[in-house]
């Protein structure tokens, strides 16, 4: 006796026999029920069986010989769990097709369809195998707080908490306590943060609550130690994305390739250069706006490159990146024309640091928790955050960040 649990997906009524599709994490399986095989009170309960509602059936597993199913199910017996009202507020099959915001109104039946749970399976996946990745090599996975009482990276942005009787906010970025845990020893970390950012953007990149593979590790010679941790980190979990998903990629209609390291790297100044040489009016000092990435992402793939660095930033790219003369040891990595991170090395010299905020404006005495990590022993340190939604986003061809977080938050979206 075989046992078969999940959702009614569709019922096909063809008079001599019946089907019922039904749906689970594993896909979509076949319970055929031919009128002179099965009891007569199950062929005829079929009719009253809705979509969507959560089913056990029991029967014997035989070959098929339909072109989408290798086998089918001939059901003993049909049990329901649970009947689902109709209508339903969207249609999971995706016959009839929905808006974002109604498909995120009722996320729960959304998250039903197969291309959704192939974006979340895969996103799994990616998880796990840069897990895999940072573990292998010597990282340890740590979690920070997510109530701070200032700003991480000099920011306004900011979301304010009523924390008892003091002022306090949601953190917007790891950071400064990823350098903290420089300051003690741990040498090697990583953590799977989130963001939470009160910008007020409205666009399909941007979300106010995100998540990210946030690095920091020390000992390191400059920025480029940390960019080839990342090169690698990416090439690893691609691959094991390719080796492992290849269901899902088929459901989403994706071609994935594992891109071949190491990864190209253009100066800030040849960027600027190149948009020059494209009609842009770009000034040196100017930061890569979202036209200025697309310009640089169809110029890299005219030459083969999907992922590539950004690197040598003038230096008031952020406060606590190592200055080199007129430039800093920061860099972005891009994909397609779109920013998934920023890195570098980090200023690791108290006098350094303090300079550094008051050339951002920053006032010392707002950072003084900060400030003393570099007063005792801080050794020469970098590390990055990596949006996790945006790189599936760009590695799946979605046409919206939403799709690849399970309850987006927006600036106008804060349910369900």
């Amino acid at each position: 006796m075989d046992t078969l649990k999940g959702w009614v997906h569709e019922i096909r009524d063809m008079g001599g026999i019946k089907f019922i599709i039904i749906r689970n994490r594993d896909g979509l399986h076949q319970v055929t029920l031919p009128k002179k095989k099965v009891p007569p009170e199950l062929f005829e309960r079929v009719g009253s069986l809705n979509r969507e509602d959560v089913v056990v059936v029991h029967g014997e597993t035989k070959d098929s010989k339909a072109r989408d199913f290798p086998t089918e199910l001939i059901p003993d017996a049909i049990t329901v769990v649970n009947a689902a009202e109709t209508p339903l507020p969207l249609d999971p099959s995706g016959k009839v097709k929905a808006e974002l915001d109604t498909r995120l109104d009722n996320r729960f039946v959304d998250m039903r369809r197969p291309e959704v749970q192939a974006v979340f399976s895969i996103r799994h996946t990616l998880l796990r195998h840069a897990r895999a990745y940072l573990d292998a090599h010597g990282f340890w996975e740590v979690h920070t707080s997510r109530i701070i009482s200032t700003a991480s990276e000099g920011g306004t942005e900011l979301f304010p908490i009523t924390y008892f009787d003091k002022p306090a906010y949601l953190s917007q970025s790891p950071q400064l306590y990823k350098q903290m845990c420089m300051a003690g020893g741990f040498e090697r970390i990583f953590e799977i943060a989130t963001y939470f950012r009160a910008e007020e953007h409205n666009t399909t990149r941007h979300l106010n609550e995100a998540t990210a593979i946030d690095i920091e590790m020390s000992f390191i010679e400059d920025e480029e130690d940390v960019m080839r941790v990342l090169e690698s980190l990416i090439h690893h979990t691609v691959a094991g994305i390719v080796a492992d998903c290849q269901d899902e990629l088929a459901t989403l209609g994706v071609a994935l390739t594992v891109p071949p390291l190491p990864f190209k790297r253009l100066t800030y100044d040849e960027a600027v250069d190149l948009l020059r040489s494209k009609g842009s009016d770009i000034a040196w000092g100017d930061d890569l706006g979202t036209e200025s990435e697309r310009l640089l992402g169809e110029e890299m793939a005219a030459q083969g490159h999907e992922y590539y660095f950004i690197k040598r930033y003038p230096r008031n790219k952020v406060f606590y990146i190592q200055p080199d003369g007129k430039y800093c040891r920061g860099f972005d990595l891009d994909c397609k024309g779109v920013e998934l991170t920023s890195g570098g090395q980090r200023c690791h010299e108290h006098a350094t640091i303090v300079s550094r905020l008051e050339e951002f404006g920053l006032n010392p005495a707002s950072f003084t928790d900060y400030l003393k990590i570099f007063r005792y022993g801080m050794p020469t340190h970098g590390g990055f955050g990596f949006g996790i939604e945006r790189w599936l986003m760009e590695m799946l061809d979605q046409k919206n960040v939403r799709e690849c977080i399970l309850f987006p938050r927006d600036r106008h979206r804060t349910t369900p």
